[in-house]
């Protein structure tokens, strides 16, 4: 097990009082030096304490080599510290320079086909490259050392978002690196052959030196799927021992300066292992972007307790979010009215010390241009930046009312995220390419919450096994040890929901043997021979089951063929007989030792899930719901000495709704209190203190 880091946050500027940390990524350098001091008076206005600076400078700090500039962000710097606001600074070595690339050819990145990724934009560096790791480490002590007894310098950002252009490498540092990883993993090529399963299609290595990254083999052709997870891995941890040089660089000069740097934990992002990165900094810091569409909110959530689940209830950083629309979708969506104070105190609900924006003043010029910032290009009189004012005022009263020192309160729900089960599920050789784990634990959080429960997302190796309830949501892949804890867990009284695609296969992506779910089948009470995909891509395939309850599976079913002697159907299917899958158990309850289970043996979205789960709650032994109203997303902070509590309620939906909760209203927005009657609209929300 990893040792942890220990938790460090970044302290307020002498004299200051602690708040919530609230600003954003600010590239001065972008600005002519007349526009500093508006940007400094409105930052002032707008209640920003804290801005990010730097993070793509290096071109500016080290215009060539051994030669640094850095008059300009001593004089930024500063000016905002003198006005009271802090400064995370960044390493600046998210993008190398022109001058460094083009001495240095030999640090680009490579695609699997071979082709060589040209400088132009950014994160066009190997992680594995020793050359740029001696440049790259070279400005991080440069940095350090310039920096070191800056008072306005608050915490290190290094680097930026690891991974999300730069994830795989292909070149022959990687390809060094990857049997380096391998050897240090497995230690024999006997194991690398045992866990690849190399004696399927005479892929039998006798030598480390045999082994290569999972290049280009032809189209249509299936990949290694032991390699190809052992090189998602592979590519998590070259990322982070990067991040890690970096970060131990500048602690070594900088002691008693809390490091960060920015994950991209969102539902559908699994660029790398984040929370085996979240033991490597001493502050989670996170960059969230909205979904589009009815699932905004619900995602925004599900992802911001993710972080918290990560940072294991320790405050944690929103690094960056959207004002309104990004830049780099398709179709660009605007924020509603209210989203984007809204959005913020979301993140803050769910644990969010910090709220910071990309970036401060929209860019004019750039790949990012028509990106939303805190200053848009219509410039103060907006309303953009007057939300941007009134989050500032928000935010300084839930600090003056004593948010600081509170938690996010445990659910008694836990929905499982697992990086490595998305990661196998990816592979292109499954019962169907339409299903992944990454798919199904949005949809149990927001049918929870369509029940009244707002759960708390947690990784596969934290705690989860301390809640009431636990879901298992196409957990692919459950290793011996995982394996152990579900078992312990159930055991000792635990309530578990495990779905369709659980428990498949090992760490080794080796199925487990015996009937689906092989290692956990008498906990479940199921035995699956084979599964039964359902689509639309062949006249004449099923695309759908009906369930016996009203629910409707789509896209995946289990094919029982058995259940325990323990076991109750809940529901069944019920198709045409000669389907095969008329009357076969869909949803089955079981007992096993102290604890209950109930295994869901389909896809049946939101709605199906939502229908099912009264059911589902009763066979556990468990109460259904904790809020009244799922129109509302209900979620507590509170403080465990003092007994404070907040709770912020969050409307859903497009209409008002009507509600009423003990205690004293202290943030309103878009939302309206009456004595005990609170009325929110629309992308409104309330905070309660009691």
């Amino acid at each position: 097990m990893t040792q942890r880091r220990a938790f460090h946050w970044p302290q307020p500027l002498e004299g200051q009082q602690a708040r919530i940390w609230y600003g954003g990524d600010y590239n001065p350098d972008q600005w002519p030096e007349e526009v500093w001091d508006e940007d400094v008076r409105l930052m002032k206005k707008a209640g920003v304490n804290l801005v990010s600076v730097g993070i793509f400078s290096w071109a500016r700090i080290e215009p060539k080599e051994d030669v640094y500039d850095f008059d300009w962000l001593d004089r930024i710097i500063d000016k905002l510290g003198k006005t009271g606001i802090a400064v995370d600074l960044a390493s600046a070595t998210a993008s190398p320079p022109m001058w460094l690339t083009q001495a240095h050819p030999e640090v680009l990145w490579k695609d699997y086909r071979g082709d060589v990724c040209q400088p132009g934009a950014r994160q066009h560096w190997r992680p594995t490259s020793p050359i740029f790791r001696e440049y790259a480490l070279k400005l991080c002590r440069a940095m350090a050392e310039h920096y070191k007894d800056n008072p306005y310098v608050v915490a290190w950002h290094v680097s930026n978002e690891y991974g999300c252009h730069n994830r795989f490498d292909y070149s022959e540092d990687a390809e060094r690196a990857f049997q380096q990883w391998c050897k240090a993993r497995y230690g024999t090529i006997d194991a690398v052959n045992d866990a690849w399963g190399t004696a399927f299609w005479a892929q039998h290595m006798n030598d480390f030196s045999e082994i290569v990254p999972p290049r280009f083999i032809g189209d249509g052709n299936f990949m290694n799927p032991g390699k190809l997870l052992d090189f998602k891995r592979f590519s998590s941890d070259a990322l982070k021992a990067f991040y890690i040089a970096e970060r131990d660089t500048l602690a070594e000069i900088t002691p008693g300066r809390p490091l960060t740097t920015n994950f991209m934990v969102s539902s559908g992002n699994t660029t790398v292992d984040y929370d085996d990165w979240g033991n490597e900094v001493d502050f989670v810091s996170n960059d969230h972007y909205f979904t589009p569409g009815e699932a905004h909110l619900d995602e925004l959530a599900f992802s911001a307790s993710l972080v918290d689940g990560i940072a294991r209830k320790d405050p944690w950083f929103l690094m960056e979010h959207s004002t309104s629309a990004v830049n780099w979708r398709p179709i660009n969506y605007r924020k509603e009215p209210g989203q984007l104070v809204r959005d913020s105190l979301a993140h803050v609900a769910m644990g969010a010390d910090a709220v910071c924006y990309f970036q401060w003043r929209q860019s004019k010029a750039g790949a990012e241009k028509f990106h939303s910032a805190m200053v848009p290009h219509a410039g103060e009189d907006s309303q953009t930046f007057r939300d941007v004012c009134e989050l500032g005022a928000d935010l300084n009263t839930l600090a003056d009312n004593g948010l600081l020192g509170t938690r996010l309160a445990k659910s008694r729900v836990a929905v499982v995220y697992d990086y490595e089960s998305e990661w196998a599920s990816e592979h292109t050789a499954t019962p169907t390419q339409q299903v992944h784990h990454i798919d199904e634990p949005l949809q149990w959080f927001r049918a929870l919450a369509d029940n009244g429960v707002t759960a708390d997302v947690v990784p596969v190796s934290s705690n989860w096994d301390e809640y009431e309830v636990a879901v298992l949501p196409s957990v692919y892949i459950l290793s011996e040890e995982t394996t152990r804890r579900v078992r312990d867990y159930v055991a000792n009284g635990g309530k578990l929901i495990v779905t369709y695609y659980t428990g498949l296969s090992d760490e080794k992506d080796h199925i487990w043997l015996g009937g689906y779910p092989g290692s956990i089948r008498d906990v479940v009470g199921v035995r699956i021979e084979e599964f039964a995909p359902l689509g639309t891509d062949w006249p004449g395939t099923p695309d759908h089951l009906d369930l016996s309850n009203g629910a409707v599976a789509h896209d995946f079913a289990d094919v029982i063929t058995s259940v325990g002697k323990n076991a109750t159907v809940l529901a069944s299917f019920q198709d045409d007989p000669w389907t095969g899958m008329d009357g076969r158990p869909a949803i089955v309850g079981n007992t096993y030792g102290e604890g209950r289970s109930v295994y869901v043996g389909a896809r049946l979205g939101r709605d199906g899930i939502a229908k099912s789960l009264p059911a589902v709650f009763a066979s556990l032994g468990v109460e259904a719901a904790d809020a009244s109203d799922p129109k509302l997303l209900r979620v507590e902070r509170k403080d465990e000495a003092t007994g404070i509590k907040f709770t912020f309620l969050f409307n859903r939906t497009h209409e008002p709704v009507e509600t009423s909760e003990e205690g004293e209203p202290i943030v309103t927005s878009l939302a309206k209190a009456d004595g005990g009657k609170l009325t929110i609209g629309p992308n409104g929300v309330v905070v309660v203190k009691r």
